[in-house]
Formats: C-alpha cells, sequence, structure tokens
C-alpha cells in the first residue's frame, strides 16, 4: 500500500471499470465482511443522513472499520435531484479507506462500482439465506443498475434456479438485463412478464430493484406461501412487508432511517425478527416454516462496502492503477 503518510492514492470511475472480479468473489467478501461483523471484531454505526425540507437532495455519511481486514474507511453519498428523472439526478459517492495497522491512508476511490456490485450481492445471500427449500422461480422487478445484475448474482448464490421473470418497461434496460445474464451465465435467459401480478404468485423469491417513480406495488396477498420478497429500491407494496410472517433486515436501525416510505398509516414499521449478519454466522436461521412468507430489507451496511472497496483497492495496487496526490503536503 501507499508508504507516504502525505499522498493519497485516488481510483477513479475508470480505474476501477476495468478490473476484472467474479462474482464469487464478491459474495465472498461481503459474506466474509457479515460473519467478522456478527463476531463482534468489526464497527458499522448508524449512518448519519441530511436531506433538505422539500426533499430535492440526500446525503449520508457512514463510518466503518473492519475487523479481519483491520482498515477503518468513511463513505459518503450525496445525490440531487430527487423529483426529477434519473438521468437529471447527479449522484457521487466515495469510499476512503485507511491501514489500521501501519496507520497510513490505502485509497479514496469512486465507490459507484462497489455499491453495484456489493447491493445484488447482498440480495442474493439473503434470498440463499431466507427462501424455502424448493425455491425455483426469481422474478426481478425493475431494470435498472440493480435489476442488471441481480439475476447473475441469485445464480450464483442459488444455481438450482430454473426460471427467471423479470418485469420491466424499458427496452434499454431489458436489453442490458439479457446481456449481463448472457455474460455470466451463457445459455440462461429471461422470461421477460406483463402480468405482475401473475408473475409474483408465481415466484419463490422476489427482488424488487425498480426506481422511484414505478408503478409497480406487489402487493401482500399476491404472494403464495414460502415466498421471499426482498426490497432494494421500489416495486414491493407496504404490506408485504407488514403481513409478512418473518421480517429480515440487513440492519434494523438503517431500516428505520431509509425504509420510512413503507411504514404504515400510523407512520410506523415492524420489528425485524432478525439480521442477516447473525443468520449468515450460523447462529439462527431466517426461516423456521417452508410455507413462511419472508419480508426481508436490503439497506447495506457499510462494512460491506469497506470490505468490498478494500478488495478492489488490493487488485488495483497490484496492477499499478491509480493516481498519488500529496493530500497532505
Amino acid at each position: 500500500m501507499d508508504q507516504d503518510d502525505t499522498t493519497l492514492r485516488i481510483l477513479s470511475t475508470s480505474d476501477l471499470a476495468g478490473l476484472e472480479i467474479s462474482l464469487a468473489d464478491v459474495v465472498a467478501t461481503v459474506e466474509e465482511a457479515y460473519r467478522t461483523l456478527a463476531a463482534g471484531k468489526s464497527d458499522n454505526p448508524r449512518k448519519l443522513t441530511v436531506k433538505p425540507a422539500d426533499g430535492h437532495s440526500v446525503s449520508y455519511a457512514m463510518l466503518g472499520r473492519d475487523g479481519s481486514r483491520n482498515v477503518v474507511a468513511i463513505k459518503t453519498s450525496y445525490k440531487h435531484g430527487l423529483h426529477a428523472s434519473r438521468d437529471q439526478q447527479h449522484y457521487y459517492t466515495t469510499l476512503t479507506i485507511y491501514d489500521d495497522v501501519t496507520g497510513l491512508p490505502v485509497a479514496m476511490m469512486d465507490c459507484s462500482r462497489i455499491g453495484s456490485l456489493r447491493t445484488p450481492a447482498v440480495s442474493a445471500l439473503l434470498a440463499r439465506e431466507c427462501a424455502a427449500p424448493e425455491a425455483s422461480t426469481a422474478l426481478v422487478v425493475g431494470t435498472g443498475t440493480q435489476g442488471r445484475l441481480a439475476l447473475p448474482f441469485l445464480l450464483t448464490t442459488m444455481p438450482r434456479l430454473d426460471r427467471l421473470l423479470l418485469s420491466g418497461t424499458h427496452p434499454d434496460g431489458i436489453a442490458a438485463v439479457r446481456a449481463e445474464l448472457t455474460r455470466h451465465f451463457p445459455g440462461r435467459d429471461i422470461e421477460l412478464v406483463s402480468d405482475l401480478r401473475t408473475a409474483a404468485r408465481e415466484a419463490d423469491v422476489i427482488v424488487a430493484t425498480a426506481g422511484a417513480h414505478t408503478p409497480a406495488a406487489i402487493e401482500a396477498d399476491w404472494l403464495r406461501p414460502g415466498t421471499t420478497a426482498i426490497l432494494v429500491g421500489h416495486g414491493l407494496a407496504a404490506s408485504t412487508l407488514h403481513r409478512a410472517d418473518r421480517v429480515i433486515a440487513t440492519s434494523e436501525a438503517q431500516m428505520r432511517v431509509t425504509g420510512t416510505d413503507m411504514a404504515d398509516a400510523d407512520g410506523e414499521l415492524p420489528s425485524a425478527d432478525l439480521e442477516l449478519p447473525v443468520i449468515i454466522s450460523g447462529i439462527s436461521q431466517a426461516r423456521t416454516t417452508p410455507q413462511q412468507r419472508i419480508f426481508a430489507y436490503n439497506s447495506g451496511l457499510v462494512v460491506t462496502d469497506i470490505a468490498l472497496g478494500h478488495r478492489f483497492a488490493q487488485l488495483a495496487i497490484e496492477q499499478g492503477l491509480g493516481t498519488e496526490i500529496p493530500l497532505w503536503k
């Protein structure tokens, strides 16, 4: 890593774009971060949030420490134009990592690719841990950044899935979902669905990744017994949470910060039965009967960003990528 405490290695979007990393490597890295957190070796404080009264932007700051990698990092996220269409929004996210053994900076990087990989990896882990034993059909709602990698990651953790359904309306997004699936799993294809209610009734695992303006809203009574519904963005109605037999969250505290759109008429959210790190560690099981309808909330934890960001930093440094800036001179 860096040997000069006055310099900081900057890894840009283009530096990270060319790095090859397998989906299995991403899943393993994220899973290790959860195990370390569950073991009490990592720290993941609650995120800080700033949002103006008119809701035109939102900002987050997340500090954490990875106890297995012995690194400390802070992630920042800023999105502007929330009332506008996606192509008119501005979004910036960075991750700055420090080595807690040497005391030296590791790197500061664009965090967008890390997030685009970490989030579907977490959904895939939620699906693996929460799905009924005979689950064979997956439905993805949305064709944006998260929708495009949702199915390849699901197949990475649940290779027994034999039917892949997609609900989407944007031709470019649908084509991108197909392209990503073919790239990672040649020979597999999706079934594009037009009747979301029917598709939801047939699915064992649902991953809702749609944007905020989607009209899609799967209701609880559309789900058959044993279904696992995972919320990443939008596409699930609040009833899927409030009428679930079990509620699983990556972090209940973060669900209460970012999941307010799923609150009931009194502004309340139900308590989570379990959090994913505890499940990953093997202490408890997400599902206790095959017939339970499970709602899972994927809000992300900064320790997973730190672990994956550090993995990317290792790969980038090995290849001599990035620019060293004498920031503290």
